[in-house]
């Protein structure tokens, strides 16, 4: 797993959401995001548009505390667990606890 502070010296940080979403489909990396706001308008339009993506999985910040790192990670082993053999590329997940 990697954190966008930390994934490639953080050199994605400044980066729109849309190019953040390429950049981790290219990779073959899912995105795990609290936003919900920004995200969904643009998988909407790259799905009208026949775009793919790496897979989103959406965590609720009243489900999973942004601070609770720990409860995040032990979340996303669960999802792991169950899903490991799934091809992520164009799935959306909801993260629960």
């Amino acid at each position: 797993m990697h954190c966008i502070l930390s994934w490639e010296e953080g050199r994605f940080l400044a980066l729109d959401d849309e190019s953040l979403l390429r950049e981790s489909a290219s990779r073959g990396l899912s995105l795990v995001t609290y936003d919900r706001r920004t995200i969904p308008p643009i998988l909407k339009r790259w799905a009208e548009e026949g775009h793919s993506h790496g897979g989103v999985i959406f965590v609720d910040e009243k489900t999973i505390s942004p601070g609770d790192i720990g409860g995040l990670v032990l979340a996303l082993l669960q999802l792991v667990k169950r899903t490991g053999e799934w091809d992520w590329r164009g799935r959306i997940a909801f993260l629960q606890r």
